[in-house]
C-alpha cells in the first residue's frame, strides 16, 4: 500500500530513499528551544568558528511551522511541558528532536519535583547530547548522529 504499488519496483524506492534522505539531511531547519546555559553553547555552534551551516543546518527558525529539527537545550520544568508539547506538535513532518545537555537528557543536577527528569517522557527524542554544558563539538556530533538516523529512513515508513 506504499509507494512501491504506485511505482512498481523496489529498486526505484531504494534510490528514492537515497535521494530524499540526502536532501533531508543537508537541509535541516533547526529551532532552538533554549532555557539555560546549553543555549549559549548553541550560539557558538552557529557562529563562524564552528559554523553549523556547513552541515546543512544553517537557517535557524524560531517558528515551529518552519522547522523540522528541535534542539531542546537546558532545564525543562513541569510548567514548560505543555508548551514543549505544543511546539513539537506544530512542527511539520518529518521532525526530529535533539536533547542537548544533561538537564534536557536526564534532569541534570536538579532531582526535584519541579524539573522534568528527561524530555523523552513527553516527546520522542532522536539524539541525546550529554554534558553540562556540552561542548560545541558535542552538539555538532549530535547533528551528525541525526544524519546517520536520517540516512536509514525509508519512504515506505512515511505516514
Amino acid at each position: 500500500m506504499g509507494i512501491e504499488t504506485a511505482i512498481g519496483s523496489p529498486a526505484i524506492t531504494t534510490q528514492l530513499d537515497k535521494v530524499v534522505n540526502w536532501a533531508r539531511k543537508y537541509s535541516l531547519w533547526p529551532m532552538p528551544f533554549g532555557t539555560a546555559c546549553c543555549a549559549i553553547e548553541y550560539m557558538s555552534v552557529v557562529s563562524s568558528h564552528y559554523d553549523l551551516a556547513r552541515f546543512g543546518a544553517e537557517v535557524v527558525r524560531f517558528s515551529p511551522r518552519q522547522s523540522d529539527l528541535m534542539l531542546v537545550m537546558g532545564t525543562i520544568n513541569t510548567k514548560m511541558v505543555p508548551i514543549l508539547k505544543r511546539i513539537y506538535n506544530q512542527m511539520c513532518e518529518p521532525k526530529w528532536v535533539i536533547a542537548v545537555g544533561a538537564c534536557a537528557c536526564s534532569g541534570g543536577l536538579y532531582n526535584n519535583y519541579s524539573v522534568v527528569q528527561g524530555i523523552d517522557q513527553y516527546i520522542p527524542v532522536d539524539v541525546y547530547v550529554p554534558g553540562c554544558p556540552p561542548t560545541p563539538e558535542g552538539i555538532i556530533h549530535g547533528v551528525l548522529k541525526l544524519w546517520e538516523k536520517i540516512e536509514k529512513e525509508s519512504v515506505k515508513d512515511w505516514k
